[in-house]
This record gives C-alpha cells, structure tokens and sequence, in this order.
C-alpha cells in the first residue's frame, strides 16, 4: 500500500548506532519531513500501483499488460451496470479523495516508533513495493525532491527493480492485449493513419465553410459548466436554432431556415432535461410507446391522430405503425412494395435506404423487420419532434431538410430512396431536389414516390404528375411500375436509376445537363445543389459500376472497387479491411460486450464518432442496435466503402453540433478522435456536444493517446460524470465513461438561440 512504501526506508538503520540517540533521533525527524513532504507532491493521476495491482484495478498508467490486439481487458477491471461494486481490485479515480486518505495514514504511521520495526521485517517480502518506492522517488526528484532517498535506498532499489521488470515482461507474454503493439499499432494509431487513396471531404468540398478555430482550453478541468438559456430549451440545436442568422436570411423559400446555420462561437453550456425525464423504454419495445415526458408534444397526436402517427395514451406516447400514406400499419406498406416489384428484394438486393420526410420514422422502424437499414430524415419544422420521436423509439433518423445544399452522403450509395407524401416539389426549379436524390442513388436503384400525384385526378395533382413524368423521362428514369394498395387506398410509383451512359447521350436535349466533369459528385459538405446529373460509373472498377454483393455478404466482403488502392493505413487497401473487421471483432467481442461493465440490453442507438471502414459497426451486426457512423470531413473519405457493406453513415464536423436533438443516443464511441480534434476545436464545446447528444446514463468509450485521454478524464469528471474504466500503457489509452443526471444551477444565455 501507498502509505508503506517510504515508511521502510525510515527503519533501514543498523543496530551499531543504537547507543547514539541522538543521532536516531536527528535522522528520524529528517526523513519524517522527507516523507511528508513527497506525500504532498504525488500527483493524483500517477496510479502508484504495482504491475501486479495495476492489472486487478481500474486504474493504471502504466499497466503491465497491452491493448487491443485481441480485446481482453484486465480482470475486475470495470464496474458492472446499475450496480455499486465495492471490490477491493476496484476503484474510481476521484481526485484527491485517495491521496487524501492515504496522507492521513501515512501520518499516522509516521508518528509511531514501533512501526518502524515491523516495517524493516517486512522488507524482504515485498520486493515490489520497493519497486512503486523508486517510481515514487523518480517522480520527486523530477519536482525537486530530495536527493538522499536514493542514497538511502542504493543499488537493492536498483536490483529489485531489475528483477521485478524481468518477472512482468515473462509473465506479458503470450497475454491477451488490449491495444496493438509493434507493427500492429498502426491499425489504430491516429499518428500512423494517411489519407492514402482516398481525399478528405473538406479538400472534396471546395465551398466548405472555414473550420472554427476557437482557442483550446488549456485546462478543462478547471471548466464551470452552466446551464443553456434557451428559447429551445431541452430541445436545443446548436446549428439549427441559431434564430441570430435565421432572421439575417435573406429568403426563406428554399426553406434555407431549416439548414445549418452554426453559431460563431460553439456553445459550451450544458442542454437542460426536461422535466419527469426517465430512463428511455427498451428496444423493441419503444418501438411502440415512449414515455411522454420524455418528449412532451403533442402537437402531432392532435394534428395526425387520424392518420396514427402518435397518440397520447396514459404516461405514454403510442405509435401504432401508421402514418400518411399507411393508416393500416407499416409492415402492410412494407410488403405492399415488395409485392409491386419483387426485385426490391428487402433485406437482400436493398439493403440501405433513404426515407425523405420520414415523419415518425414508423417506416423505417419496421423495415428491421426486414433486415432494411433506413436512413430517415425531416426538417426541424412546425411538425413538432418528430424525429426526436423517432430517435427516442430506437429508430435511426436526423434532422435535416431538402433546401440549397447537398444532402451529407457521398454519391451513389443508397439502394432505394423512398418518399411517402414527404411535401417536396421535387419538379420545380429545373428538378433540382429531384436531381440531389439522383446523385445519392445507386445506379440500378429504386426510388419509390408514394403521394396523392400517382393517384388523384385533382387540377394540382394532376398538374404535379405531369411534370413528374417529362422530368423522370428526361433523367432516364424508367417508370417500372404504379403499384396499388386498395386496402390503403394508395399507389406507389417506382422508378429505376439507369445502369449507363446510353440513355443521356440520346436525349434530344441536354435538359437536365450533364455535369462538368470538374464537379465531383461526392463532395458534399456546405456544397450547394445543382441542376445537373453525373453519368454513371460504367468502367468495371470504378465504384458504381457494379451492385453490391447481397445482404449479409456485403457485410465481410472487400468492396470490388478497392484492389488497386492503397488503404487508410499505408498498406493494400484489401489487407486494411481485412485487418481492420478482424480487430474490431476481437476488440468488441473480448472487451467491449464483456469487460466494460456495459449492460448492452439497454443499447440501442450507438454512434462511432469517427468510422474509418465501419469495422465497430460491423463486429455488432449480431446485437439489437443500430449505429450511425460518422467520417469527420478532416478524415479520409471512407463512408461509401461504408455504405458499400450495408451499412449507413454522415460527413461532419465535430466543431460544429450534430444535426440530432438533445439525448438521442445511448453509446458514444470516439477512436482517435479527440486527439485532432483539439488541435482546431474547442475541447470544451465538444464535450458539451457530447453531452448534448448522449442520453443520461448513456456511454462513451474513448481509445486515444495517453495524454489526450488525460485530458478526457479531467474533462468528464468537471461533468460529474462516472468512470467506469480507465486503462493505459505505452501512450494508449482506454476510457469508458457513464453520463449522470446531473446538471448545473448557473444559467447562460445564449443569444444566438433567443427567438
């Protein structure tokens, strides 16, 4: 134990001077004030453990065993979920709290002549500690410590260490690891990561929007969060409720309202809960009924109760799986087009869809059903949360809007877009909403229009199906088939993205043009929309080209278009996916689903907050949840190999707010992330984001840098937030962490957000 270590070099004296009390006693109150005074330097985050304590505790800088090559964790190493554990191989990292007490001891120890005695005995049994004792004094001295300890100890300090290290390096080999070592470090290491082949999304995006270059806290520990004092309040969107910029807007009519429009400066204040909220229902369960205060409007209950889309019923909000154009149920809607063009295969050929104007989200809730993966997107607009009612359900699904800029997707990656009565023009202008649907299409996909045009006769449908039908014929869209639901009363007109080139070069007319062959089709962060079509990819290993393998090949599967590429990683982009879905599978397997303490019945929106090929993603294909990955714009532009495995993901910028609302998810997951983030971005208003989006309770887990996630830790406790795990060596770390309930008193107002 700490308070025993320099205790044994007081009683390190020889019978011979006995007789010479006074020297006894000269010496014995020198090192008394040695010793207090090396108690009162130890810096708190030093874990001073043995190699053998370090791997039973939570805690450790400098852990005997690695990370990460096959995803162990130390034993009894975390905290379990919503139990208190009091194990003695377990403690939390409070600071000051164990310096404190162990001070006291020691003390205590100090003003005992009898102790010293017993101390002496012990000496030769507890080799290691003599070990934390040179560690001890090496930290002293380099804060000025006193420099007779090392004449006291000599060269036994000097053995003992050499043996103990030789011991640790045996009893290391052949250990589970839990970060790579050697050459293998570099599948995770932020340092060892190139752009390779493929470009960033902010070199992509040529109309990108200068990053924030806020100042970076120097310490964030010393942070004094407050509360937001917002019109929004519990709902607040940083870039969507900066009603500052709105009400500058110059027209509203390309609904440029409902877009971005980030503040200048990132909040840092913390997003307040609404009142009576309570730990969210589980999955799949949620899927039809939240607690309703957890999101307390009713604004759609009494606008769309007819139509099913949520009901007040009780302490809940209910979904009984309707909505506009499906009153009987969404599974009845599902297999109503599965039933109009069986080649939509749910679940197989198409795989990732894009449901505009989602509402809900019911029909993406239900297409799991399916083994479908929806993207579900609407406006933060006058149809109160609705997607805060779809993510609060468990149900993927942003805030976003058809307005003057492209959608945040690389091109051609979804398998189907589907719109149910979603309220665009998409014939106005040219079709140039039609068009943005277009790019992010897959060649051979589908895009399925459910709404009134198909099938009522009224002057203004009727109107709107006509230029519906020159602008698809002039896209080279075939119409494959108007499918009727008479159960519903609906029809559903399904058209198909040409496969070449054939089709625009016999056009008559070039309207839509084709665009300039400088325009890249996959930028599209802060780019904005225009009214031309991109030809399709036709050489065979172009990306597009081809349709993916099926569902769940897809999954495992190297993308055909990668084989002459160099990879994220500096090696054949081939051996980098490989490599990487083999990592994240024995690191979630081996650590992540066991040795985090984590209950992961209670996840089911996880977020990986910088995705490199999806592999996180794709070790928890098994599991009930969902996650949304996220490519930062400053990183290589991997999200259509993201896509190309069925899976689903965005482009951001993390010193910007996401486009999501307060508590929307349940698990963070950030892999060498906050390390470049801190070099252009705010710490501060990151972490505020961070806490913004994740659901009291929730967690987030953080591998970085041993100096970043020291950063981290201070951070998250100036948050009252819980520790759960801690683990470091070799400059890489671990941190898992669990948001509480707790908020500050003190307000801030934001000016930005005051309506």
């Amino acid at each position: 134990m700490a308070q025993v270590k320099y205790s044994r070099v007081d009683g390190r004296k020889s019978s011979s001077y006995c007789s010479t009390i006074s020297i006894v006693v000269f010496v014995a109150f020198c090192l008394v004030g040695i010793w207090t005074l090396m108690s009162s330097i130890v810096p708190t985050q030093n874990s001073d453990l043995t190699s053998e304590q370090a791997v039973n505790q939570v805690v450790t800088e400098k852990g005997s065993r690695q990370f990460d090559n096959s995803g162990g964790l130390p034993e009894d190493s975390t905290k379990e979920d919503s139990n208190t554990r009091n194990d003695q191989n377990i403690i939390e990292r409070e600071s000051g709290n164990v310096a404190e007490e162990n001070q006291e001891e020691v003390a205590t120890k100090e003003s005992s002549d009898s102790e010293q005695t017993g101390l002496e005995e012990r000496q030769g049994n507890n080799e290691s500690d003599l070990v934390e004792g040179e560690n001890k004094i090496n930290t002293d001295e380099s804060q000025d410590g006193p420099k007779q300890v090392d004449e006291v100890l000599g060269e036994t300090v000097e053995k003992d260490a050499a043996e103990n290290n030789k011991e640790i390096q045996e009893k290391n080999q052949g250990s589970d690891e839990l970060l790579p070592a050697g050459a293998q470090s570099e599948i995770l290491n932020e340092t060892n990561t190139q752009n390779g082949a493929w470009s960033t999304q902010a070199i992509e995006s040529e109309n990108e929007k200068e990053s924030q270059q806020s100042s970076i806290t120097k310490d964030d520990s010393d942070c004094r969060w407050k509360l937001c004092n917002v019109t929004a309040g519990p709902d607040y969107i940083p870039c969507l409720d900066n009603w500052q910029a709105i009400r500058k807007l110059p027209s509203m009519s390309h609904f440029e309202h409902r877009e971005r429009h980030c503040p200048d400066e990132a909040p840092t204040c913390l997003v307040p809960l609404p009142k009576g909220y309570r730990q969210p229902i589980k999955w799949p369960e949620s899927r039809g009924k939240i607690w309703y205060y957890n999101v307390p409007h009713t604004k759609l209950a009494v606008v769309k109760g007819h139509q099913n889309w949520v009901k007040i019923t009780g302490e809940y909000l209910t979904f009984p799986g309707g909505g506009t154009q499906f009153i009987n149920g969404a599974l009845h809607y599902i297999d109503f087009i599965q039933k109009s063009l069986p080649a939509i295969a749910w679940g197989k050929r198409s795989r990732v869809i894009l449901d505009v104007g989602c509402g809900v989200a019911s029909f993406g809730g239900f297409l799991f059903e399916r083994d479908v993966l929806a993207m579900s997107f609407a406006p933060k607009d006058e149809h109160e949360a609705q997607v805060q009612f779809a993510l609060e359900r468990g149900i993927p699904a942003i805030s976003s809007v058809m307005g003057t800029k492209r959608l945040t997707f690389p091109s051609g990656v979804f398998d189907v877009v589907h719109c149910a009565r979603c309220r665009v023009p998409w014939h106005i202008e040219g079709g140039k909403l039609l068009l943005e649907l277009n790019r992010v299409l897959r060649p051979g996909g589908y895009f399925v229009w459910s709404a009134t045009p198909v099938y009522r006769k009224n002057p203004e449908d009727s109107g709107i199906w006509k230029a519906m039908s020159e602008l698809t014929k002039s896209m080279c869209w075939d119409l494959v088939v108007i499918g009727e639901d008479k159960l519903d009363g609906v029809k559903a007109a399904i058209y198909r993205k040409p496969t070449s080139n054939e089709c625009y070069e016999k056009r008559p007319q070039n309207v839509p043009p084709i665009c300039k062959e400088s325009d890249d089709p996959n930028a599209a962060w802060n780019v904005p929309m225009q009214a031309c079509m991109h030809k399709v990819p036709i050489n065979a290993s172009e990306r597009g080209s081809r349709w993916p393998e099926q569902w769940p090949r897809r999954l495992e599967k190297a993308p055909y278009w990668l084989n002459s590429q160099v990879g994220v990683y500096r090696k054949g982009a081939l051996e980098d996916f490989t490599a990487d879905y083999k990592h994240w599978r024995n690191v979630v397997s081996k650590s992540y689903l066991n040795g985090m303490g984590i209950n992961w019945s209670s996840v089911r929106n996880v977020m990986d907050m910088r995705a490199v090929y999806g592999g996180f993603a794709a070790a928890l294909k098994d599991l009930k949840v969902w996650v949304m990955n996220v490519v930062p714009i400053d990183s290589p532009d991997t999200l259509p190999i993201i896509y190309e495995r069925g899976l689903f993901g965005i482009y951001h910028d993390w010193c910007e707010s996401f486009n999501t609302y307060p508590r929307s998810y349940d698990l963070l997951h950030a892999d060498y992330l906050f390390s470049t983030l801190k070099r252009r971005c705010n710490l501060a208003a990151v972490f505020a984001e961070v806490d913004r989006i994740l659901r009291p309770e929730g967690k987030l887990i953080i591998r970085d840098d041993g100096e970043t996630v020291d950063e981290v830790e201070k951070m998250v406790k100036s948050l009252k937030w819980e520790i759960r795990l801690i683990y470091s060596e070799d400059n890489k770390g671990l941190l898992c962490v669990q948001k509480t309930l707790w908020r500050p008193t003190e307000m801030e107002t934001i000016k930005s957000a005051i309506a």
